[in-house]
């Protein structure tokens, strides 16, 4: 019996939420046991290209995930199981090369990806990458797999699989932090912890794949014989697919490349920036569902030239409501990051140093938040016009400026020494991503003006003026009630003050803005109401 597209929404949704728990409980136990010591800063630089494969071909969404299930989705089961078959046997031989090449060229690769790096982080990271090299095959094997089950209408397994790898990162971090003596931190206990989690890292990928095999067996989709048919229609398509889809993707990681190898320079940021970022991405991702979802069709839908004006009406409320709820959360960021980064991650290894970094790069990625969604929003308003170039266009050079800028706000480094006084340390690099974004943004927008001469580029700069001015004036008011209230210790107290100045300061972005009379303002209470309200089914 089928079930109805609610319902399999409700089961993805369901597996999604237990995963994201998964994800946050994972961070957690890491910040305790690791800190932003050697072990979790090799890490991140060791896990770039196997996490590459593992989210790019092994995640769900993924361009093989999506590949599988749209040629699949089409074909009877006897065909399916063939065009699996021959997939199988061509990508997990180019994945068993990958993996060859990332264990026996461990060493310059990472020298590659950080080249500042000291020789304690170097060589942890090396022995990571050599331990985590299998999981390039296991990502082809986990988004061969999850796509065939998607295509079967089995959602809920594939939803939950990355708990899996959270769950081994959990017990391998969390018996490190139990059993390890970091009193005396040394080299050979940064080493274990390192091997630790990358073992952890593999573990979880291995299940990940070995919870589909039973699933795959009883829908006769497993077949242990290879098949090299190149030639087969499905075969190709799904070749068409994910080759161009994988290039794309790799664009967006060269500048996660590039701000890794110029934070190997820097003691401990690539393990502040990793627990920064996630905890940025967090509140960005419900907001840009709870926004940007519900917008994106209805631009589809007026992308003829006849609905030009209602077209821009909708991008400019959208871009409008982007930027007032992401200059809200910013000003909350910016003024209570120290409180926010200590309330979450304050404990066990993650001492007042982890917490004085980590609040910083928190700080400076609150500056940026605006032009996060909004860009964001420009490129599907592209997209829905039909136009991928110009977004790629601008992506290629903000590419360029990052690698400049990511240069210049760490001091110009050289061999000659720093060429330039400047010298923001890590929060340079999370910077130079906002200085890319604001670029970006501004691009997009004169592109579209361009294209629809009617937009008043004034009018837009004036609403967002005023959004600044909310939001300078609510930051404040946050940081000074956090400066103010009486500091007593315990998780409770810290929790309460951290949530009242937060609710105090969203009040007064919203009391000034609707003073200031913001329409953004009324739409984003209205947004989120919907959002809210919505029944349930």
């Amino acid at each position: 019996m089928k079930r109805s597209l609610k319902q399999i929404a409700a089961v993805v949704s369901l597996g999604t939420l237990l995963s994201k728990a998964g994800g946050m409980a994972r961070q957690l136990v890491i910040a305790g046991a690791f800190g932003v010591g050697a072990a979790y800063d090799a890490y991140n630089y060791a896990y770039v290209i196997p996490g590459f494969f593992l989210v790019i071909i092994g995640g769900i969404n993924g361009p093989l995930h999506n590949s599988i299930v749209t040629v699949l989705s089409k074909r009877n089961t006897k065909d399916r199981a063939y065009i699996l078959s021959s997939i199988n046997t061509s990508l997990s031989f180019l994945l068993i090369i990958a993996s060859g090449i990332l264990f026996f060229a461990s060493d310059p690769i990472v020298k590659i990806l950080g080249p500042s790096l000291n020789n304690e982080v170097h060589n942890i990271a090396v022995k990571q990458l050599q331990i985590m090299s299998p999981i390039s095959l296991l990502a082809g094997l986990i988004g061969i797999g999850f796509g065939t089950l998607n295509a079967s209408n089995i959602f809920f397994l594939p939803s939950i699989a990355p708990i899996l790898s959270s769950l081994a990162l959990i017990i391998g971090a969390g018996a490190f932090w139990v059993y390890s003596d970091q009193t005396t931190p040394s080299f050979e206990v940064s080493l274990t912890g390192g091997i630790i989690l990358a073992q952890a890292s593999l573990i979880g990928a291995s299940l990940q794949w070995i919870i589909q095999i039973p699933s795959l067996v009883k829908k006769g989709f497993l077949r242990l014989k290879p098949t090299w048919d190149w030639k087969h229609p499905g075969v190709q398509e799904v070749w068409a697919i994910i080759i161009p889809a994988i290039l794309a993707s790799g664009m967006l990681q060269v500048n996660v490349i590039t701000d890794l190898f110029f934070a190997s320079s820097i003691v401990g940021a690539a393990a502040g920036l990793g627990y920064a970022n996630f905890l940025i991405q967090a509140p960005l991702g419900l907001i840009s569902n709870t926004i940007l979802i519900p917008l994106l069709p209805t631009l589809a839908k007026l992308s003829k030239p006849e609905d030009k004006f209602k077209f821009i009406k909708k991008v400019r409320k959208g871009f409008m409501i982007s930027s007032a709820s992401m200059i809200s959360l910013g000003a909350i960021f910016m003024a209570l990051g120290t409180p926010i980064v200590d309330l979450i991650y304050g404990r066990g290894a993650f001492d007042y140093k982890a917490i004085n970094l980590v609040s910083g790069l928190i700080i400076a990625y609150g500056i940026g938040m605006p032009a996060y969604l909004s860009r964001d929003l420009l490129v599907r308003t592209f997209y829905s016009l039909g136009d991928a170039k110009t977004p790629f266009r601008l992506s290629s050079a903000g590419i360029i400026i990052n690698i400049f800028l990511d240069w210049l706000f760490i001091g110009g480094p050289s061999p000659w020494g720093n060429q330039f006084p400047i010298n923001f340390g890590a929060k340079g690099i999370v910077l130079a991503t906002v200085g890319v974004n604001i670029f970006t943004c501004i691009g997009l927008l004169l592109k579209l003006k361009r294209r629809f001469k009617f937009i008043s580029i004034k009018e837009w700069s004036i609403d967002l003026s005023k959004l600044l001015i909310c939001g300078i004036v609510s930051g404040s008011i946050a940081w000074l009630i956090n400066l103010t209230l009486i500091p007593y210790p315990g998780f409770i107290w810290h929790l309460s003050k951290v949530i009242f100045a937060s609710s105090i300061s969203i009040f007064i972005f919203l009391i000034l803005g609707r003073f200031l009379r913001i329409e953004a303002i009324d739409d984003l209470v209205n947004a989120f109401n919907k959002n809210t309200n919505r029944p349930q089914t």
